[in-house]
């Protein structure tokens, strides 16, 4: 979580919301690292997860991510949960909860849904104030 909340940081240098997400292996290894990148490519799905999976997918040859985890900074969105479903990751780690708009618990429980084919395991919480403060801090500045 500690590099996710790192590339968190990275995005406040583009002006993006500061969420960041890392996917690692069995090893612990990271495969890719990823922060939101919406505000600077115009790209709607410049999510901190989206690109953390698409660089974890180059670097293993393969879109499934089997055997993988995924941490992100904030409980992903129906999007977010849906590519993490689709990569077939096999857990989701995530710190602050997102009341407005979280599928992994939230609002929605997309990862756990029975209809799909797979199910990723979640952890929540892991250094969520962390996480929280980040996002409070930078939304702080926005609202003035």
């Amino acid at each position: 979580m500690r590099a996710a909340l790192a590339e968190a940081h990275a995005a406040l240098a583009t002006g993006d919301v500061p969420i960041g997400a890392v996917v690692v292996d069995e090893t612990g290894s990271v495969l890719g690292a990823g922060h939101n990148v919406r505000e600077r490519d115009a790209d709607p799905t410049g999510h901190a997860e989206v690109v953390a999976l698409r660089r974890a997918a180059v670097a293993r040859g393969e879109w499934r991510l089997t055997g993988c985890t995924l941490v992100v900074t904030l409980e992903p969105c129906t999007m977010c949960a849906g590519a993490a479903v689709l990569a077939r990751v096999d857990r989701v780690v995530f710190g602050a909860y997102d009341d407005k708009a979280g599928a992994v618990g939230s609002l929605w429980d997309v990862v756990r849904d029975r209809r799909l084919n797979h199910r990723p395991e979640v952890l929540a919480g892991v250094l969520a104030t962390e996480s929280a403060a980040l996002l409070d801090g930078f939304f702080s500045t926005q609202r003035r």
